[in-house]
């Protein structure tokens, strides 16, 4: 009996036990649940770290954030194309028309013999003197090849002056008449200025502009296509200068300006074949004239000459290339003389571009350039404005060097 009662006193503490924990565990269960859906529900910033709450809320702070007045309800109903305003469309550009040609040509006389009478007031003061004496003679020279004449050049000038000063014996009005009448000798108004931009045999003429970095080539064709296009002229802009990363942009600028097309490739391209295009983009839209700005080249690179030479060649597959213009900065002196002697070893230049004409008291690198290419100057660059190009004509230049 005592070890039944026993047996029965162990069966009962073993189930007590299984039952309690049973209940251990279903409501360990039940917390556990209950905890999960709690932080569920929490934003996430209550279930990170308060370090890294922090951190984002300063962060949070710190952006800018839209007002909730201004956002717009969901329940807003969805209009229609027909209820819906649109934006006006955006008004075209306003073409620009450009100076004339003569009024270029008096405004820039003027501004010439501002930049260059230093040169010409120096020569008229030393042959105004009493007695010309080799010393004066001496400084006459100096003024000369100074001012960028060239020594050639220079020694002839004088030759004649002093010549004409000792048969004529002039006095200083005289010398005047006769200094300028040297000086346009020497200039040579005999060489043709005249720029071929008009179409011929059906086709646009081709002008190809070249010259070494930052002489200005991409400033003067856009300024070239305000001269064409001021004389009614349909001009095609050819963005061949792909080295460049502005250089597209720049000359598509300038097109928009005046209403001429710009044809561009992409960056790093191959630029005879923007070239090419250009061409055939002129030909196809009945042009007077393609513009070519081709990419600044040192004249010491072989590589990239023989490829401007390449230019050309490819161009020439569709229509001749009636211009080949040398871009040169004034400011270099003898330095640009020295470039034009090799760009036109390379390619047949047929004019001259003489930029920055306005900034220096030199300007007799035009007589020095010709001299030594037999290739007139063109057109020359006289400012910084849009209308700041005009052609070269010898004794305007000379009587602004005299005024």
């Amino acid at each position: 009996m005592t070890s039944l009662l026993v047996s029965l006193l162990t069966d009962q503490a073993l189930l007590t036990i299984v039952v309690v924990i049973a209940v251990v565990l279903v409501v360990g269960t039940t917390g556990l649940v209950v905890a999960r859906r709690r932080r569920a529900e929490l934003p996430a910033e209550a279930a990170k770290p308060a370090v890294e709450a922090a951190a984002e809320d300063a962060a949070e702070a710190a952006e800018p954030k839209v007002g909730e007045d201004a956002e717009e309800p969901r329940d807003t109903p969805t209009r229609t194309l027909e209820d819906t305003e649109l934006p006006e469309p955006a008004a075209t550009a306003t073409i620009e028309k450009p100076e004339s040609a003569q009024g270029r040509l008096v405004r820039l006389r003027a501004r010439l013999a501002r930049s260059q009478g230093s040169l010409g007031k120096g020569l008229l003061a030393l042959l105004s003197r009493d007695k010309l004496d080799e010393e004066a003679w001496e400084d006459i020279e100096t003024t000369l090849i100074t001012a960028d004449v060239g020594v050639a050049p220079t020694q002839e000038l004088v030759e004649k002056l002093r010549t004409r000063m000792r048969v004529e014996g002039v006095g200083a009005a005289q010398a005047r008449e006769i200094l300028r009448e040297e000086l346009i000798d020497l200039v040579d108004p005999s060489l043709d200025r005249s720029l071929k931009a008009s179409r011929k045999d059906g086709q646009p003429a081709v002008v190809l502009m070249v010259g070494v970095n930052g002489t200005g080539k991409t400033t003067t064709v856009g300024r070239l296509a305000r001269v064409l296009i001021a004389e009614d002229k349909k001009v095609v802009l050819g963005a061949a200068d792909t080295f460049r990363a502005a250089a597209a942009d720049q000359l598509q600028t300038w097109g928009e300006r005046v209403g001429a097309r710009t044809v561009r490739g992409p960056e790093g391209g191959d630029p005879a074949s923007v070239a090419f295009d250009s061409v055939k983009e002129g030909i196809a839209e009945d042009a007077d004239v393609v513009l070519v700005d081709t990419a600044g080249r040192l004249h010491t690179k072989t590589g990239l000459m023989d490829e401007l030479g390449k230019v050309k060649r490819v161009i020439e597959k569709a229509a001749e290339v009636d211009e080949v213009l040398l871009v040169i900065d004034a400011t270099t002196g003898q330095n640009g003389l020295t470039q034009a002697r090799v760009f036109a070893e390379v390619i047949n230049v047929t004019g001259l571009v003489l930029t920055k004409l306005d900034g220096t008291a030199k300007g007799g690198i035009v007589i020095a350039v010709q001299r030594e290419l037999g290739v007139p100057v063109k057109l020359v660059g006289l400012g910084e404005g849009p209308d700041d190009l005009a052609p070269f004509e010898p004794e305007q230049f000379v009587d602004a060097l005299l005024d």
